[in-house]
């Protein structure tokens, strides 16, 4: 919510400076987000009157102007704006003028006695956009002809004024006026509120529209009148085009501006049908499957039986308390109009925006809640402006009520409004704020009943009373109370890491975190989750964004999207975030909800080189191992099994299941071809995803003693099928009946000869491997060495068919 404070100061003016008025509403509930100045500052710029134009002598497209500033003499300006001419009022800057800078930061542009082309120029004639007060550089800023000469121009146009923005939650609709806050800044302050008055204007024929309310559930009032012979061609009145602009909107025309001006001031939606293009009468009801309507903004939607629209004999005409259609709307051969205010059931427009992809101030407002008290009173109003802008003559008021809502009595206890706000109030402090906020009330001893009014739909339960008793005694009053109860660190198990340590471990292997957003593209899920029914949102925040992610993978891949398309060669970042997935075991609770799995992960993706660029060692893509590496160093000093293993989002043979003690806990690959290609990636990227709570469990270490022998190494080559893994080559070496002998054994080398040979035939290949053997209660001879080897070699040869290498 937008709007020039000068404007709320009309209906209340307290004794309060701006930023102290600021800080007022933010400490009630009203945060003041933003204050800017309505005009940079600037001097010596007056309103002038242009007398006469001459070519200038020496250049074709600069004039010579005679310029009435309320001196003495006229001033001679030279000027190149196409728009001058004589007669008009403009700004003028005297000689001695400082103006905004044209760039932030950069010095003021003074304005000084010179000669443009050998003519003296005692001036300078200002556009809009050399006051800074908007971009449009078309031409001179053209005032108004009742602009007085030589006044200053900061006082003509008010321009010492500055704009609030409030950013206000959806309780407080009765503040989305500047005449509901300065309601509001009235019951804060106490200063006197202006209020409005609305007198009837005579009605000079008796025409009226068939109005037939067919939905009492979706309109509650709805108040209108016939208007005859308007100009719509008419100006706005720069007061009012002003006063727009400050909240934000610009002039459309005559009859629109006075629609939205009304609703800036009051609150009061309101839309202005072309009454000769309505084909008989208006029918207020539901729509109806197949029907369409081409709104005000050019699109075109259909409707159906849970949307409002008002629609004549012929077509639906207008998207109930949101948009009106294009069919009816105003334009420059308009004679005759129908304006309408109505009360709209706010569980009836909401939402209904958000199924079209638009947003309007109007349906902001309804599904909000307006009140519907004063629709006639607000009807009157607009009709003033428009025979005081447009002329024309007005007709009788209709006015229709079928349903207004129900205001049920609020109880609030002053001992538990004392025990929530947390300092004693009395029962004479609660009347005296429901008083000020113009809130009729009932007292009872220890017990205060309000019944709220027709503008307040915030006001349902106790709480909302306290709340309101609270905000305007003023926040400032708690009493700057210590807690009582001890704080007591609880000291996490040294078997068991926190989500601190693991993003301290992934820094360490030089991965970068981020954190995106738990909906997601529906594309995502299917592509790298294979999720054919994601769990969707009911009211997503945007339309690509529908679904809750059950991997973290998709939105990794998005960041590294995001970090190509700016020039960034290596990306390796991580995630820890929830995943959401469908589990009727899961039961509704206070974290949890039913049917629904929130499991902790944590994902990582590395794309590019393996390193820095550096001269130590030639560039290399990052790979599988590489990353499988980074797991490993992850979950030490626990050893992963990596079991290869298919998932949808990675390449099939370059993909593995991570499991720790048998029980799987994460996946780790390289990126699909199809997906790499689909998302438009030069290069694979690798990815892993694991259970956070599994990387959150460790082993405590515990102390072995340092060996008293010296280990002994053997390295053997030996010859295996293709078909035998690492893994099943680890374990048979472990299972070997050495009695303990061989401590450790590890693979160093893979041969593969070009050609089959007389020793490797096809689908054969060669593994070298080392053997570390110790015996920890003797040294070991050479005898007990080459027993334990060839009882190793052995078992390979009759669990996987080896062979010793020649």
């Amino acid at each position: 919510m937008q709007f020039p404070e000068s404007w709320l100061r009309e209906f209340c003016n307290p004794p309060l400076s701006t930023a102290a008025l600021a800080d007022t509403l933010t400490m009630a509930g009203l945060e003041v987000e933003d204050l800017r100045p309505v005009a940079p500052p600037f001097d010596k710029v007056v309103v002038a009157k242009v007398l006469a134009v001459e070519k200038h002598p020496n250049a074709d497209r600069l004039n010579v102007c005679r310029v009435d500033v309320g001196a003495e003499a006229p001033l001679s300006i030279v000027c190149g704006a196409p728009n001058v001419r004589a007669g008009i009022k403009v700004p003028c800057a005297l000689v001695g003028a400082e103006l905004p800078p044209a760039e932030v930061g950069g010095a003021p542009f003074q304005i000084k006695l010179g000669q443009l082309r050998g003519v003296e120029s005692q001036g300078m004639l200002c556009s809009a956009r050399e006051l800074k007060l908007s971009e449009d550089h078309g031409g001179l800023l053209v005032l108004a002809d009742d602009a007085p000469v030589g006044a200053s121009i900061r006082t003509h146009l008010q321009l010492d004024d500055t704009l609030f923005t409030l950013k206000l939650t959806p309780n407080l609709a009765h503040c989305l006026s500047v005449y509901g806050i300065a309601r509001e800044v009235s019951a804060l302050t106490g200063a006197p509120l202006k209020l409005p008055s609305f007198p009837p204007v005579p009605a000079t024929h008796d025409a009226k529209l068939p109005v037939r309310i067919e939905a009492s559930d979706l309109c509650g009032r709805f108040s209108g009148r016939i208007v005859r012979g308007v100009d719509p061609q008419a100006s706005t009145p720069a007061w009012m085009v002003e006063r727009l602009a400050r909240c934000g909107q610009r002039s459309v025309s005559a009859l629109v501006d006075i629609s939205n001006y009304v609703m800036f001031e009051f609150g009061r939606p309101s839309h202005i049908f072309d009454l000769d293009k309505i084909h008989g009468g208006l029918q207020v009801r539901w729509g109806r499957p197949g029907e369409r309507l081409e709104l005000l903004n050019g699109s075109t939607i259909e409707v159906d039986a849970a949307v409002g629209v008002i629609a004549d004999e012929l077509q639906v005409e207008s998207l109930a308390g949101i948009m009106g259609g294009q069919a009816t709307a105003v334009s420059d051969n308009t004679r005759n109009v129908y304006v309408e205010a109505a009360f709209w059931w706010p569980q009836a427009v909401a939402g209904r925006s958000r199924r079209y992809n638009f947003g309007t101030d109007a349906g902001h407002r309804f599904e909000r809640g307006v009140d519907p008290a004063q629709t006639v009173e607000h009807i009157e109003r607009i009709t003033q402006l428009i025979l005081d802008v447009c002329g024309g003559e007005a007709g009788p008021m209709d006015d229709q009520t079928l349903g207004l809502p129900e205001r049920a009595p609020v109880s609030m206890r002053v001992d538990r409004a004392s025990r929530v706000i947390g300092m004693p109030v009395t029962q004479a402090q609660c009347v005296g704020v429901f008083q000020r906020l113009e809130l009729g009330c009932r007292e009872e001893d220890g017990r205060v009943t309000v019944r709220p009014p027709s503008w307040r739909f915030d006001l349902q339960i106790e709480e909302d009373l306290i709340e309101e008793v609270i905000r305007v005694l003023g926040y400032s009053m708690l009493p700057d109370t210590p807690p009582l109860a001890p704080v007591t660190p609880r000291a996490l198990s040294e078997a068991r890491r926190g989500m601190h340590t693991l993003r301290h471990a992934m820094a360490r292997l030089d991965y970068q975190e981020t954190v995106n957003f738990s909906f997601v593209e529906e594309r995502w899920e299917h592509d790298f989750a294979g999720n054919a029914g994601p769990i969707r949102l009911l009211n997503p925040i945007a339309a690509p964004l529908a679904v809750m992610r059950s991997s973290l993978i998709g939105s990794l891949v998005n960041v590294l999207r995001f970090n190509l398309a700016r020039k960034a060669a290596r990306v390796r970042v991580f995630e820890i975030g929830r995943v959401f997935l469908r589990d009727a075991s899961v039961s509704d609770s206070d974290t949890s909800v039913a049917g629904v799995a929130q499991p902790l992960r944590l994902g990582g993706l590395a794309y590019g080189p393996s390193d820095e660029l550096q001269w130590g060692a030639s560039d290399r893509a990052i790979d599988f191992f590489d990353v499988k590496g980074d797991v490993e160093a992850l979950l030490v000093p626990r050893q992963p099994r990596f079991v290869a293993a298919e998932h949808p989002a990675l390449h099939p043979g370059r993909s593995a299941r991570i499991e720790l003690d048998g029980r799987a806990v994460g996946w780790v690959g390289e990126l699909h071809p199809r997906w790499r290609q689909a998302y438009e990636l030069p290069q694979a990227a690798v990815v892993f995803e694991l259970d956070a709570q599994a990387l959150t469990e460790t082993r405590l270490p515990f102390y072995a003693p340092i060996p008293k022998q010296q280990a002994a190494v053997r390295d053997i080559a030996l010859i295996v099928g293709e078909s035998v893994t690492h893994e099943a080559l680890m374990q048979a070496i472990s299972a070997a009946p050495t009695g303990g002998v061989v401590r450790n054994a590890r693979l160093f080398d893979v041969y593969r000869p070009k050609t089959p040979s007389a020793d490797l035939r096809t689908h054969e290949r060669s593994l070298a491997v080392r053997l570390e053997l110790l015996d920890e209660q003797g040294t070991l001879t050479d005898e007990r060495i080459d027993a334990a080897v060839k009882t190793v070699l052995d078992a390979l040869s009759t669990r996987l068919g080896t062979r010793l290498r020649a």
